[in-house]
């Protein structure tokens, strides 16, 4: 637990373990909770890996943001902290929704420090209307168990989730609701007049090992906008799976491990490689 100075920003951020730095971006109003949520798991199993979960600004804990007016301008504080926390230092970084957003800006500005890349249903085209997006199917629902949600918690979990069930309520309310609760709303919509960045990103191939995990039933961003990318990927897998929506990473729990840790040996197996 700790802060990072900034310009615009003190940033908050979790760390742990040693080894190659991994940098983890989570969405659009969570917090840090999302990532250590999905990802703790997977390192419980493997070490050799410097965990940073950051929150991003107008999310959690990190505070004085308010000159911040933009994407661009949240990707310049996450590219500071990365030069504070990490200097000269080559990292990996995973990405989830909006920080999948961020993740591609990182990769435009210095590409060649970024030892490889996860995307967890990753913003691909930042405005809405110009997604391809999924209509919002519910695949499985627990009758029983939603029974004993308020009206309220039954609503926002059925517009943000495919699978009702008790797992996936724990676990939503925990790692994502508990961040959105907590958002500063007002600088978020702020920042959203101005979610686009104002340069090109994906203007050069990304030859590190890299993967994007994208829900089929992903009504918020889609899976058919982030196929586009293949090709900027060369070594990149592209794994787009059913029963899953925008929380893939809650609701398709067991593939969402395998396919990270498969990820992270690429990544080592490259580096020993050269």
């Amino acid at each position: 637990m700790a802060f990072c100075k900034v310009r615009q920003a003190e940033i908050y951020y979790d760390e742990f373990g040693e080894g190659i730095p991994i940098l983890m971006i989570h969405g659009y109003s969570p917090d840090h909770r999302l990532m250590t949520g999905c990802m703790e798991p997977i390192f419980k199993k493997t070490d050799g890996w410097r965990r940073i979960y950051i929150d991003l600004p107008g999310m959690g804990l990190t505070k004085n943001y308010h000159d911040i007016t933009s994407s661009d301008e949240m990707l310049e504080a996450v590219l500071e902290f990365i030069r504070a926390v990490i200097p000269n230092q080559e990292y990996i970084i995973a990405g989830e929704s909006y920080g999948g957003y961020i993740t591609r800006g990182i990769i435009q500005k210095q590409k060649e420090k970024v030892l490889g890349a996860a995307f967890i249903c990753p913003v691909i085209i930042p405005s809405p209307e110009k997604r391809t997006v999924e209509k919002h199917k519910i695949l499985k629902t627990d009758d029983r168990f939603i029974k004993k949600l308020s009206k309220e918690e039954l609503d926002d979990f059925r517009n943000n989730n495919v699978v009702l069930d008790e797992y996936t309520w724990l676990r939503y309310n925990e790692e994502i609701l508990s961040g959105c609760k907590v958002g500063d709303e007002e600088f978020l919509n702020k920042v959203k007049k101005k979610y686009s960045f104002t340069f090109e990103i994906d203007q050069t191939d990304f030859n590190k090992p890299s993967v994007f995990l994208l829900g089929r039933q992903d009504s918020s961003v889609g899976y058919k906008d982030a196929l586009e990318l293949i090709n900027k990927y060369p070594r990149g897998t592209f794994a787009t799976l059913d029963k899953a929506g925008h929380n893939l990473q809650i609701e398709q729990p067991q593939l969402f491990n395998h396919l990270v840790t498969e990820w992270l040996d690429r990544i080592e197996e490259s580096i020993n490689h050269n």
